[in-house]
């Protein structure tokens, strides 16, 4: 059985699929039980809503996680570029670092 506040997410998310926030939402939380759900609501986010910028850190942390690194470094630097485009120096610098120490993990 789905917890409640899956339950109240789907519900948003049916009622206004384009916003970004609820996809972010449900991606977020479907992080926390079904991995394949989460893939999906952030390939969802990554393709229809490329200028969220939320979205960018996640998602790259869990495909890394997942062992799909190729596709994790694409999204710590369109998320990089993004941030600095939008000049919000606060996210750039923390997917900097985030992006530094998955190459360090890399390394390793």
């Amino acid at each position: 059985m789905k917890n409640a506040l899956l339950q109240n997410l789907i519900t948003f998310y049916e009622e206004d699929p384009n916003d970004p926030f609820n996809i972010y939402a449900l991606a977020l939380e479907y992080l926390k039980s079904d991995s394949g759900q989460a893939e999906k609501y952030f390939d969802k986010l990554l393709t229809d809503h490329p200028d969220y910028l939320a979205t960018y850190y996640p998602a790259a942390a869990f495909f890394a996680e997942l062992g799909k690194i190729e596709k994790a470094e694409i999204i710590y630097q369109k998320g990089i570029d993004l941030a600095l485009l939008n000049n919000n120096t606060k996210t750039h610098q923390e997917l900097l670092r985030a992006y530094r120490s998955f190459l360090d993990e890399l390394d390793d």
